[in-house]
């Protein structure tokens, strides 16, 4: 368990790259109004209006890449919740 643990870890990080702090930022934002209404258009536009100086161009051209990458991100953020909440408050025998 522990190794499938540390590929996805791995994984995730090759995947997600380092970030910078305004970086992480502006992914939550992103994140935050994907969560609401699930519109890339609309949480890019968002985080781009409170984040300008990380702010992303949306085109015909890189909008499924960006989507996708921000997809992926979601579910991560969910995994690693669900882990933390896992570890910390470990399930009682049935």
């Amino acid at each position: 368990m522990v190794n499938l643990l540390n590929e996805y870890l791995n994984r995730a990080k090759e995947i997600i790259g380092e970030r910078t702090k305004e970086e992480e930022r502006y992914d939550n934002e992103v994140l935050k109004w994907l969560r609401k209404d699930k519109n890339i258009k609309k949480a890019i536009n968002k985080a781009n209006q409170k984040y300008p100086d990380e702010a992303l161009e949306l085109d015909s051209s890189n909008i499924n890449d960006v989507k996708e990458h921000y997809n992926y991100l979601l579910e991560h953020v969910k995994i690693m919740h669900n882990l933390e909440k896992n570890i910390t408050q470990p399930r009682r025998p049935t």
